[in-house]
């Protein structure tokens, strides 16, 4: 079984609806073992910054995937969830990023991970760090909690994990 840590972000239309309906999706997808979700954070857009806030999470998922088949149905789901990809960093009704998977170091045409630019997002490492406290990085050897990006203070809770819905058995 691998674990395998996704970033779930929405900043259009019904923004819990769209993370629930990707949460779901997941727990409904083949392979998938179970899918425990962190609390949901707000937090203003990154690059593009005229647009509406952002919802943002993240999961860990149990699965018999191995990365690319993960990050296949990672991109199916967006699609599901109308994601239309026009502007970088734009608008969008679902983003399933690939943060880790186990301890691997993939680099590939279409996935890197650990994600390339997670150490600086901290709507990314508190939602992290939140649901693995622990967690280490595969390339630098040291926790997650320990990046400087952790301290920034414009990522809102919004929703804990226990209001929204904690771990979810799926399959």
């Amino acid at each position: 079984m691998n674990t395998a840590f996704i970033s779930i972000g929405t900043n259009m239309g019904d923004r819990e609806e769209f993370l629930k309906l990707a949460v779901t999706t997941l727990c409904a997808t083949d392979g998938i073992a179970s899918v425990e979700t962190s609390s949901i954070y707000e937090t203003a857009p990154v690059g593009v910054t005229d647009q509406p806030d952002f919802l943002n999470m993240v999961v860990r998922v149990e699965t018999v995937l191995e990365s690319l088949e993960l990050l296949a149905e990672c991109q199916r789901i967006e699609m599901e969830l109308g994601r239309v990809r026009t502007i970088r960093w734009g608008p969008r009704t679902a983003d399933l990023d690939i943060l880790l998977y186990n301890s691997d170091r993939i680099e590939s045409e279409t996935l890197s991970v650990p994600h390339p630019r997670m150490r600086e997002r901290a709507f990314v490492l508190i939602p992290l760090t939140e649901l693995a406290p622990e967690c280490i990085d595969p390339v630098k050897g040291r926790p997650f909690r320990e990046e400087p990006a952790m301290h920034d203070d414009g990522v809102k809770l919004w929703k804990t994990a226990e209001e929204y819905a904690g771990s979810r058995q799926c399959n």
